[in-house]
């Protein structure tokens, strides 16, 4: 069942701490949407502390966005710890299909660790799964099948919940997939809100041991305020601002009367 309200009030009241070894483009709008929705964010990059670091957290975040091979080896050490105590790690393929390069450490760090949320666009889980698509920088430019038996085959592949996002957004966990039509065209406007939805997922899977679930109630919270803010704004810079505003004001009776997620 999903229950939004109650996970996010949950993540206010418990503050968990989510490690992110992420994208330096967009870093800092990942630790302010964190702190935003009432989680505690910290960036370790370093290899000498990563292990440590993951050791105090309750969630962990790796995205390839500026990845280096230094960088992955600091993912892989970072989430074998997550694996040993047994805490959630997000993974946002940011650009996988686009170069050689990220297609291989992507599928390295997956070999290397269990990864319990794997998230991308449609051509970045297609890529993952195997699936002809193009990835141009970090778009989505075409897949090559059906982007719910894509998620579906991969989820069952690397027993990981799938997340795809796109003008709907799909979750695909063991049992079947979610379907979220929260959000805003404005919102891919904005560099770094991919980003951000992860930063948010593993929030909520911070707090809530079914990933599924929290994977679509994260993105269904974060898509409501996408929608809030877009009717305040004249733009992509006004737009960022009220969107920070509007999740750090999420209440029951604003998702009661917008969320739309269905089970496929």
């Amino acid at each position: 069942m999903i229950q939004a309200y109650k996970t996010l009030e949950r993540i206010r009241k418990e503050k968990p701490l989510v490690h992110h070894i992420t994208n330096w483009v967009t870093i800092y709008d990942c630790a302010h949407v964190t702190r935003c929705i009432g989680a505690l964010p910290v960036m370790a990059h370093a290899k000498e502390e990563v292990a440590q670091m993951t050791g105090i957290a309750q969630a962990l975040v790796l995205n390839i966005g500026t990845l280096t091979p230094e960088l992955i080896e600091a993912m892989i050490l970072s989430g074998k710890q997550a694996n040993q105590k047994a805490i959630p790690i997000v993974l946002d393929a940011v650009g996988a299909g686009a170069t050689d390069l990220r297609t291989e450490k992507v599928r390295e760090i997956l070999d290397a660790v269990h990864v319990d949320i794997i998230k991308g666009n449609a051509g970045e889980i297609a890529t993952m799964a195997g699936v002809e698509a193009e990835v141009k920088g970090v778009e989505s430019m075409g897949v090559e099948g059906d982007p719910v038996a894509i998620a579906k085959q991969l989820a069952e592949a690397r027993d990981a919940v799938v997340v795809v996002t796109g003008e709907s957004d799909l979750v695909a966990d063991a049992d079947g997939v979610y379907r979220i039509r929260n959000g805003h065209a404005l919102m891919g406007q904005v560099v770094g809100t991919g980003c951000m939805a992860a930063s948010a997922i593993a929030s909520f899977a911070a707090v809530r041991s079914e990933y599924g679930k929290a994977a679509a109630e994260a993105l269904a919270c974060y898509g409501v305020a996408g929608e809030l803010a877009a009717e305040q704004s004249g733009g992509p810079g006004t737009f960022r601002a009220r969107f920070f505003d509007e999740i750090f004001h999420l209440d029951e009776r604003k998702l009661d009367e917008r969320l739309r997620v269905e089970r496929l």
